[in-house]
């Protein structure tokens, strides 16, 4: 109802109604397909965070597959790490932390990333060696499977702002030695490597300053996420 301009409209008082009202219902719980149909995705497949979807069941076995998240200077496990056991290449151990979560993998000799990823239900477990830093996985490395989004992650191949010619091996190889410094807790070796020839090959002045800033403040856990 719409009240006239000038006038005061009040409603007329309703008297109580004394009679027993039904009990509420609850409307029955969406099954999984009708979740997924509201979400707009494809009959089959699940959500795994920022805009992608995969078969459901893939890996085989997992409900809710993992999934490795890398964009620009940043990167994130999405879903749920599992150990479905070990397995011809895929023979190493799983970390914990306190609260029982699979947050690293230690490589075992013959370990496939592929199929590690299959035992830990990451969709996309090629991207292992990616996400740690490194060309590919090899024995006694110990993957992280937990990196913090907010913490700033250094691209591996080349940096995102790389032109035409860029050399990607001696960036590749800057990297990696970034890297081992990372896990020796070495931040005096990090710093040199990064003044005498990573700086150099980075030209965008705020990722520059994001790195130099972690660097002089040298906290051995934000290192390691950025660089091994």
């Amino acid at each position: 109802m719409t009240a006239l301009a000038g006038c005061t409209t009040t409603a007329a008082p309703q008297a109580a109604d004394a009679s027993p009202k039904p009990a509420a219902s609850q409307a029955p719980k969406p099954s999984t397909a009708e979740s997924e149909a509201e979400a707009g995705l494809p009959s089959g497949y699940v959500d795994v965070g920022h805009g992608t979807s995969v078969p459901a069941g893939s890996p085989e076995g997992c409900e809710t597959p993992a999934y490795i998240h890398i964009t620009g200077m940043s990167a994130e496990v999405t879903g749920k790490v599992v150990d479905q056991g070990a397995r011809d290449f895929a023979s190493g151990t799983v970390g914990l932390d306190d609260e029982g979560t699979i947050v690293s993998y230690t490589v075992a000799p013959g370990d496939v990333p592929t199929v590690v990823g299959e035992r830990l239900c990451i969709y996309n477990g090629i991207m292992l060696a990616t996400l740690n830093h490194t060309r590919d996985i090899h024995p006694d490395q110990v993957l992280r499977l937990n990196p913090d989004p907010a913490v700033t992650w250094v691209p591996y191949y080349n940096p995102n702002e790389a032109g035409e010619g860029f050399q990607q091996i001696p960036y590749q190889e800057a990297i990696e030695a970034m890297g081992r410094a990372a896990d020796a807790g070495n931040v005096d070796t990090m710093r040199g490597i990064w003044n005498d020839t990573l700086r150099a090959m980075f030209t965008d002045p705020a990722v520059i300053d994001q790195i130099q800033k972690a660097l002089d403040s040298g906290d051995p856990a934000v290192l390691g996420q950025m660089f091994s």
